[in-house]
């Protein structure tokens, strides 16, 4: 079988038998990736590019090919680490913010990057939305507890809604938006009334949440934290008997305590509604929420693994192996590996299965 990446290994199983080991064997690296730790990537929606953030204060554009080669394609800068970036929804734009307290809009077709929002602290979030009746926004999430809503034809925002906690993580689906805050608080709103929190709710797990990612249908969230945990929520009422948490991203020797390590990461497949976690312990799993079915899991890649994303199709997988700080700065070496790898998906890699499975709660 023809696949993106040259030929597809085939895969032989019986009726009763599923491999649930996955191989990355013909991922490809990135070319040319960033000099520092990288925080953020992001596919565009409309082509086959992928944007990349840096603690080395640059973000970087990429196309990338049938064949899995790489070219890069823009660069500008920041005048700090850049923590978070976004493509727009028509593929024109790149927004990105980070340390140094702003938020910069890339002009694709210009090439041009100029400030478009502000905050008292870092901005540890952008996510471009569009309101019922409205242009395209930009949502810039800051460690000042504030979440800012900005016309881009406008200098100033919009609206501000005060936070309870620091912004740690925050993502668009729909009409809704979850923005994951400092002491485990989740602040829910629906974009048809920005802002007012529609809801307010405390993450189910109990240490540090590092990741919000929402559904695709827009209906619930996944909360991964620094325990090796992700909780799999809903937004309304009704549907609060379908949430769950469940392990991951853990080692159980065969006695003493398990070491847990931080979900850094959480993407979903277009098209299938499974998603993907990937953690300091430098893997990546592919679950099925909602058969509760863990699909694939994946080798150690060789460092912790700090974001990921699908392409627009589903066919690419990125996940960037960098340092995350986990273990303090000692552990941040030269000789730690900084890239982003590109593993190209089979065709049922991401499938629902239609056997129930059990996560280990």
């Amino acid at each position: 079988m023809a696949g993106l990446f040259g030929t597809t290994p085939s895969t032989t199983t019986t009726a009763n038998t599923v491999n649930t080991t996955g191989d990355t064997s013909r991922d490809v690296e990135l070319t040319a990736p960033p000099e520092d730790s990288i925080s953020d990537i992001h596919f565009s929606s409309k082509s086959e590019h992928l944007a990349v953030a840096s603690w080395d204060k640059k973000v970087r554009i990429y196309e990338i090919n049938s064949d899995g080669s790489s070219a890069g394609k823009a660069l500008y800068e920041h005048d700090a680490p850049v923590l978070s970036v976004q493509w727009s929804g028509d593929g024109s734009k790149v927004a990105s913010a980070g340390a140094d307290k702003m938020a910069k809009l890339f002009d694709v077709a210009t090439g041009q990057a100029q400030q478009v929002a502000a905050a008292d602290e870092p901005i540890k979030s952008v996510r471009f939305c569009t309101p019922p009746g409205s242009s395209e926004m930009l949502i810039t999430g800051s460690w000042d507890k504030k979440i800012r809503y900005w016309d881009l034809r406008t200098p100033n925002p919009v609206a501000t809604v005060q936070l309870p906690e620091r912004v740690y993580s925050m993502d668009v689906s729909q009409g809704l938006l979850v923005v994951g805050c400092a002491e485990r608080h989740i602040q829910i709103f629906n974009l048809t009334n920005p802002t007012t929190v529609y809801k307010t709710a405390q993450s189910p797990l109990k240490w540090q949440t590092r990741i919000v990612k929402c559904f695709p249908d827009a209906t619930g969230y996944v909360v991964g934290s620094v325990e090796g945990r992700c909780a799999i929520q809903h937004v309304e009422d009704k549907q609060q008997a379908s949430n769950f948490s469940f392990k991951c991203h853990r080692e159980t020797p065969a006695s003493g305590s398990p070491t847990v390590y931080a979900i850094n990461a959480v993407s979903f497949c277009p098209g299938y509604g499974t998603f993907s976690t990937a953690g300091a312990d430098g893997t990546f799993h592919l679950w099925d929420k909602d058969a509760k079915h863990r699909l694939k899991g994946y080798p150690n890649v060789g460092g912790t693994i700090a974001a990921t994303d699908f392409n627009r199709t589903g066919s690419i997988f990125a996940y960037a192996v960098s340092y995350d700080w986990s273990k303090g700065y000692s552990a941040n070496t030269p000789q730690y590996p900084n890239k982003v790898m590109l593993h190209p998906m089979e065709s049922d890699e991401a499938k629902p299965r239609s056997q129930q499975g059990l996560f280990k709660r």
